[in-house]
Parts: C-alpha cells; structure tokens; sequence
C-alpha cells in the first residue's frame, strides 16, 4: 500500500518534478558548500549529540523540524551558533540565569512560530515551510526543494538514495521526513558513510544514528529513525 506522500509523488512525477526526469544512474550537479567554521552544533558520527552539558533533543513532540532546522542553520551560519553560544557568561534574564540549554529550547519554539504562521503548530511543520524558512532565514545553506517519495517504488528510490548520497558528498545536509502512512517525524541526514550508508541526527533521543539506505525500500527505517516510511526530502537545488 502506497504512503500519503507515494501518492503525491505520483501527482508530484506528473507535473514535472525535476527529480523525475533525471537519467537513471546519474545525479544533478550541486555546488559544494563549506560547514560554517567553528564546532558544529551537532556532529556528524553516531552517538548521543551534548554541547554544554545539554542533549541537543528537541524540546518537545511537535518540534522536530524546528530542530532539525536549528541544526541545519547552525551548520550552514556562524550567526547561529553565536545565537545559540555567544561566549561570554550567560545573560540574567527576570532573576533566571539563560545557560545554553535555555537558549536551545527558546530558539526551537521560536523556529516553530515562524515555520507554521497558519499551519497549525500542534501538527508540526510541513515540508514546503521548511523550505521557506531556509529561504529566508539561512540563504548560506543554499536552495532547496521539497522532493516526495514513493516507497513503494524501487524505481523512485533508486534516483531517490542516489541524490541523497549526492547531496551528502557535496556536503549539504538533507532533511528527512519519515512517518507511517502518514508524515510523522522530521530527521537530518549529515554525511556519507565509506559503506554507502547515510549518519543521520534523530532529535527525538539527540542522537546521531547510521541508516542503512536499503531500508528505504523496505520500509524499515523504524528500529534507527522511529518510524517505517520516508515520505519526502529536503534536496539541495543548486
């Protein structure tokens, strides 16, 4: 049984999308884009993500995309991470000292207001305004595009894995959608790995988990990313 998003797909194919036009085995070509200089805020080996003593999670259940955003943002713009981690002894703010996890936290809810101005926030953040709020917001971190996947389609995620690895490669982190039959959970694929593998940040736990892509087409991605399905993916445009 196809997925929501392996039905939009179809629709997606339909009108042109440019992923499904690209020559089987060959992938676009993306301009390679440096991580901003400096510690990242999330690293790119597996393991559990801490900076200042706090496991980079996100906040709370509706708030995954706001952190893979923070993540991507941080990744992409020095001005993050100094929003984030300005140095210096932490400001006093109402008599509350705001340490570093206090600053995390605002600044995914944050993400989330201006992510969902009329998408309603109890149902998370849809794909296409992440991709606005790239646009606006992190211009350092390049284009991107909402691309919908069939799962059900060994034909769709072929091109589908070949991108993603692309766009790894050319070291531009790719937001990944994954859910039920539904679209659940935003996480953020990072690097490449040497076995073909994909290192991905799942901010539920706060950790950096290797995916084997295969499970792509065999709907299994619950055991590393919490749920089965990919429905879509944020690929880089340029």
């Amino acid at each position: 049984m196809r997925t929501v998003s392996g039905l939009g797909r179809r629709v997606q194919t339909l009108f042109g999308d440019s992923a499904a036009v690209a020559p089987s085995g060959s992938t676009p070509s993306l301009r390679r884009l440096a991580a901003a200089p400096g510690r990242p805020l999330v690293g790119t080996e597996p393991g559990v993500q801490v900076r200042d003593g706090v496991r980079l999670d996100q906040v709370d259940g509706t708030t995954c995309g706001s952190a893979v955003l923070v993540a991507l943002a941080a990744w992409a713009a020095p001005d993050e991470l100094r929003r984030l981690d300005p140095g210096g002894p932490d400001p006093v703010v109402g008599g509350v000292r705001q340490g570093f996890g206090a600053r995390y936290d605002a600044r995914q809810k944050q993400v989330h207001r201006e992510t969902n101005r009329v998408w309603p926030q109890a149902l998370g953040t849809t794909p296409w305004a992440m991709v606005r709020w790239l646009a606006r917001n992190v211009p350092a971190a390049g284009r991107y595009r909402v691309r919908l996947v069939d799962d059900s389609s060994a034909q769709d995620i072929g091109p589908l894995v070949a991108e993603v690895t692309a766009a790894l490669a050319a070291g531009r982190p790719v937001p990944l959608l994954v859910g039920t039959v539904v679209p659940r959970h935003y996480c953020l694929a990072l690097a490449a790995r040497g076995d073909g593998g994909w290192n991905v940040y799942e901010p539920t736990s706060g950790q950096v988990r290797a995916l084997d892509p295969a499970l792509v087409g065999h709907r299994a991605l619950a055991p590393v990313l919490g749920f089965d399905h990919l429905h879509a993916v944020l690929l880089p445009a340029a």
